[in-house]
């Protein structure tokens, strides 16, 4: 039985095992940023199917007032107060708010199919969507702060130059010595009675070092090698900070952008809701003609319509804003739903010395 064991090989093992955790470290915030993207991706599909409900409410209620002016100005054709003109340009307008009406009901049909794609199951009863303000920083240069402090993808960066890094010192190893330690024992016995030695025990210990002298010069190149790869992967830290720092730049202003088009929106819907009561009052004493009241509803769904899209874009910019500083993720949100850990899954798997499954079982 010989047994050897090695007492110093240049700190390679050392730095092989940092090098392994740094991988883990950055592939953890790799799956951080996946997930990210998955809870946007959600909330983009959940806010999608919302806006389309509401446009087709709103693209049916307009229907049925351009129908209920159709008949309103057939009446008054058939009693003589207005011309053909205006029964025509009633019945383009109610042509138009069909088709309108068509194509929020394809876009609906869209949505939903991609709410199926992304959560998995089709869209039952939702409740409205709501920004979640208080998870957000309070000022531009605290989001773009936290952004290079604890967005996944650059602290995935970081753990990459530290691999880089330490992997340096790997390739350093192969021009220091080794030292290794041997052990062996022996035993032997003979069955001939004849033989004067009828056992034979033998142990012994060796010392050893090798000392690298030539090798072609592959150890330098090597260490070269990971020394560029170390310079590419500060490169990359770099541009991922410049990246995060423009992201969360942009993400804070349109959100802060977004504020300011729902309140604008708000009482755009309100000035054109008033507007239209008054025109039609001022259309029944004669004062207004049909196609001032068809252009008034025309104003008014036009701001329902911005409304919708500014109340989902308000939505989505504030999951984005969250995103932008890397605290979109299930604990952030308190989400009841399991959450993967992935620091559980690398404690039952760091010394393991053997066995084949992992431990899902498979």
């Amino acid at each position: 039985m010989t047994v050897t064991q090695t007492l110093f090989n240049g700190f390679k093992t050392a730095n092989s095992v940092r090098v392994a955790e740094l991988h883990v470290r950055s592939g953890r915030e790799a799956l951080r940023n996946v997930g990210q993207g998955v809870l946007l991706d959600a909330v983009t599909a959940y806010s999608n199917v919302l806006a389309n409900q509401s446009l087709v409410e709103a693209q049916r209620t307009n229907v049925n007032f351009l129908r209920e002016t159709l008949g309103v100005v057939q009446r008054r054709l058939n009693a003589g107060d207005v011309t053909p003109t205006d029964t025509a340009q009633a019945e383009a307008r109610l042509n138009r708010g069909l088709a309108d009406l068509n194509a929020a009901e394809v876009n609906l049909a869209i949505s939903q199919a991609t709410y199926a794609q992304v959560i998995g199951n089709p869209p039952g009863q939702l409740r409205p969507a709501e920004p979640i303000d208080r998870y957000l920083p309070r000022s531009r240069d605290e989001a773009t702060a936290l952004a290079f402090k604890e967005h996944p993808a650059v602290l995935a960066a970081s753990f990459d130059f530290d691999v880089a890094s330490t992997s340096i010192h790997v390739a350093e190893s192969s021009l220091l010595p080794t030292v290794t330690l041997q052990g062996s024992a022996s035993h032997a016995s003979e069955a001939d009675p004849t033989i004067s030695t009828l056992r034979t025990d033998q142990a012994s210990v060796l010392g050893q070092i090798n000392a690298p002298i030539y090798d072609g010069g592959t150890a330098a190149s090597q260490t070269r090698q990971a020394k560029e790869m170390a310079a590419q992967s500060r490169q990359v830290l770099d541009q991922m900070r410049n990246q995060t720092r423009t992201a969360a730049i942009s993400a804070w202003v349109a959100n802060e952008g977004a504020k300011v088009a729902v309140t604008a929106s708000e009482s755009e819907v309100r000035a054109a809701t008033v507007a239209l009561q008054g025109v039609q009052k001022e259309a029944q004493g004669g004062q207004r003609t049909t196609v001032d009241v068809l252009n008034s509803e025309a104003d008014l769904i036009s701001a329902k319509a911005r409304l919708i899209g500014a109340q989902r874009d308000r939505v989505i910019a504030s999951y984005t804003l969250l995103s932008a500083i890397g605290r979109l993720d299930v604990k952030t949100l308190a989400l009841n739903t399991p959450d993967y850990l992935p620091e559980v899954h690398y404690h039952q798997v760091r010394d393991a010395w053997h066995g084949l499954r992992t431990p899902s079982g498979q």
